[in-house]
């Protein structure tokens, strides 16, 4: 038995002193300090034992192609010196991301890398601070093997191999790379083409893969963006310019100064307003709100996401132009784009910004847009609390994330503008039973999806409750306007035909026009100066920018923006998908193919088949209207032609001088500076408001600090903010 061991691993020795031998032992290396770092410094979130597999298999691929470049050199001496150069940069790769991750929980991206200014400004003086014991693991084979090539334990492979060893290498890798990418797929489907966290891509493919695709997108964004034509961008100026609706008297600038408080409520759907289950109502504090004297309620209100989902929501709202139609905006262009986004817009009527939410920062690529953007701060998930019962699959749980926000809220400049995105409403719409309602019985039917979507609804409309009961008792309430969206829908198309009775509808009657009706989702704009009112219009998530800004007596007439207006009488009373689909007050048109595609009259739900001379022509002016409104969004965005315009008064966004990492010390240096000049609701308390909030929230029953106070893990990075510029202080 002895013998036989001592066999083996002669056989094993004498294989690593052959070229292909020392090749093999650097991939082995590598793999297995990549599932080190995997495992215990990124948070991948694998589920399951198939992802475990995919990501194991996921490091090798690469890092055969790579090195194996090394073995194409016919010297034996510059070939090894090759493979160890090329194997020490695909580890110093790993260990940048490893000590990027500890900082901002994301991956490092070429653009990123190709700024060292502002990794380093990011990382700072607490790049010390982030390195562990254990990261010369990721070090200690280059270290051992070096030595052991310098004393000759290993010995450089004289024999020549020429070029079908190395090609058939090289094969190997891409074979197993072929393979990675396929299980990939098979797990989760579309996974380049809708990417929207970064987390993802290297939990299926690796860094070294990862990072190859980002430069092949940062290269073809580079490539589109230098095809721009000035010529498209006046098309873009003329179209737009031409769709503008001039604000209404009664409304414009009646907000003016005011905070603004964006909702964004998850996956929330206009027919859960004022629906009732077993005699309760889902939503009862919403449905007050939405027929609130002072709430301006849109009962016609379409979401018009596309696979973007969320991301596209967002940059709707933020931005007034759609989604792109493959994927999400935020993910292929957001990282570079220029934008004219509420944030940066606000900003130069002196407004603060921030928003606030439960997950990882990368994902949807927040990060990095929301700075191109011009937001001041973000809140992502460092900034909370971190235990796991305290979340629900696509963050912290709703009671949690208002609950634990105010004590950032309240160091805000005023006016600010804050969006606060909810996650607790997200499929499969899973609750723990201690937060759920006793009260509340939900319905059972044979889908429980839709039984568990009530469920989480409700617990979403009383973490609202609880977060108006907090403005009232702070004061906030009496100078701000709130903004309440759904941003999708949340049960599909598939779901539908359950869910008709429990909504009032057919099941034997429904159809595409249902489906359509479906994608209708809540908006609303609650002030204590309003009068409020029910607005039976239609209008969609491209028309929010447009209606606020007019509000707040900011004219948007001469910025690129597809929406208008909601409260202006001049306003375009029609919105399209991004499917196509057009909503107009009298039609519903199904693909956007005019009258040969499937016409519904909007009101009576009944298909159009025969058209009269004036319905044909409406039609055609919808769908050509709605098509070029498509083309001409996703011409600016794709060639990021909004560089090449400013308008008058408005400076574009500067993402290198925001750093998300120290919000909070940004916020007290800031408070500090202006002393008694201060505008947050902590100086004009004098105090922290945080003992005003009221919960039921079971996380918090025995952890009432965690309202009050900010995590050590944030108050302790070290960072100097005295240095920050006088102009940056200003302007937050």
């Amino acid at each position: 038995m002895l013998k036989e061991h001592y066999m083996e691993k002669k056989k094993i020795i004498s294989f690593i002193q052959t070229r292909t031998g020392f090749l093999t032992l650097l991939v082995v290396c590598f793999w297995l300090k990549y599932i080190f770092a995997a495992y215990f410094d990124f948070n991948l979130g694998l589920s399951d034992p198939y992802q475990h597999f995919i990501m194991w298999l996921s490091p090798v691929g690469s890092a055969i192609i790579l090195i194996s470049f090394g073995f194409y050199i016919p010297k034996p001496l510059i070939s090894y010196i090759t493979m160890l150069i090329l194997d020490f940069a695909n580890t110093a790769l790993l260990f940048a991301n490893i000590i990027y991750y500890r900082q901002f929980s994301d991956f490092l991206t070429i653009k990123t890398m190709s700024n060292v200014g502002k990794v380093s400004q990011g990382l700072g003086k607490s790049t010390v601070a982030l390195l562990h014991p254990t990261d010369i693991i990721i070090w200690i084979d280059l270290i051992v093997i070096v030595t052991l090539l310098i004393i000759h334990k290993i010995k450089i492979d004289q024999r020549s191999y020429g070029l079908s060893t190395p090609f058939a290498i090289t094969s190997v890798g891409a074979f197993i790379l072929t393979l990675n990418i396929f299980l990939a797929e098979t797990s989760r489907p579309r996974l380049l083409r809708n990417t929207f966290d970064r987390s993802y891509v290297v939990k299926y493919l690796g860094i070294d893969t990862f990072t190859a695709y980002d430069c092949f997108k940062s290269a073809q964004n580079v490539q589109v963006t230098k095809n721009a034509n000035a010529a498209d961008l006046n098309q873009i100026l003329t179209f737009t310019k031409k769709q503008n609706a001039a604000p209404s008297s009664s409304y414009f600038g009646i907000e003016k100064n005011r905070n603004v408080i964006i909702i964004h409520l998850e996956s929330f759907q206009q027919f859960l307003i004022n629906l009732k289950v077993n005699g309760k109502e889902v939503t009862p504090f919403l449905n007050s709100l939405y027929q609130n004297k002072h709430t301006l309620s849109f009962n016609n209100f379409y979401h018009q996401v596309g696979l973007g989902r969320t991301s596209d929501a967002e940059n709707m709202l933020e931005t007034s132009t759609y989604g792109i139609p493959d994927g999400s905006l935020f993910t292929s262009l957001g990282s570079e784009n220029t934008f004219q986004a509420a944030p940066q817009i606000l900003r130069q009527d002196g407004y603060t910004s921030a928003v606030f939410h439960g997950n990882v920062g990368s994902f949807w690529n927040r990060n990095d847009v929301y700075k191109n953007m011009g937001y001041n701060y973000f809140f992502d998930k460092n900034y909370y609390s971190s235990q796991s019962k305290d979340a629900s699959g696509y963050g912290l749980k709703d009671k949690l994330l208002f609950a634990e926000s105010v004590k950032y809220l309240e160091q805000m400049q005023q006016p600010f503008y804050a969006k606060f995105i909810t996650v607790t409403n997200h499929i499969p719409f899973n609750l723990d039973k201690e937060d759920k309602d006793p009260n509340f019985k939900t319905t059972n039917t044979a889908d429980q999806t839709i039984n568990n979507y009530f469920e989480t609804a409700h617990y979403l409309d009383e973490a609202l409750r609880e977060f108006f009961h907090y403005l009232k008792s702070s004061g906030l309430y009496k100078n701000s306007m709130v903004v309440i969206y759904g941003d999708h829908y949340g049960l599909s198309n598939s779901e539908n035909e359950t869910l008709a009775p429990i909504i009032g509808e057919s099941s034997d009657t429904w159809n595409t026009y249902n489906n359509v009706q479906m994608q209708r989702v809540p908006f609303m704009i609650h002030a204590n100066n309003l009068k409020g009112k029910i607005n039976h219009e239609i209008a969609g998530e491209i028309d929010v920018l447009p209606t606020l800004m007019h509000l707040l007596g900011i004219n948007n007439k001469n910025y690129v923006q597809f929406g208008s207006d909601m409260l202006s009488p001049k306003r375009q009373n029609w919105i399209v998908f991004r499917n196509g689909t057009i909503v107009s007050s009298r039609y519903i048109i199904v693909g956007a193919k005019g009258i040969k595609g499937t016409v519904y009259d909007r009101v009576s739900g009944k298909q159009i088949i025969n058209f009269t001379p004036q319905e044909k022509k409406e039609i055609s002016e919808l769908a050509q209207k709605a098509k070029a409104s498509l083309h001409y969004s996703d011409l600016l965005n794709n060639h990021n032609l909004l560089r090449f315009y400013t308008p008058t008064g408005f400076v574009p966004a500067d993402p290198t001088q925001f750093d998300y990492s120290v919000n909070y010390q940004k916020m007290i240096a800031i408070r500090n500076e202006l002393a008694g000049n201060s505008t947050s609701l902590y100086s004009r308390h004098r105090g922290t408001t945080t003992n005003l909030y009221r919960t039921d929230a079971a996380e918090l029953k025995d952890r009432k600090q965690e309202i009050t106070q900010v995590p050590d893990s944030v108050k302790n990075i070290k960072e100097n903010t005295k240095n920050k510029n006088s102009s940056e202080n200003t302007n937050n």
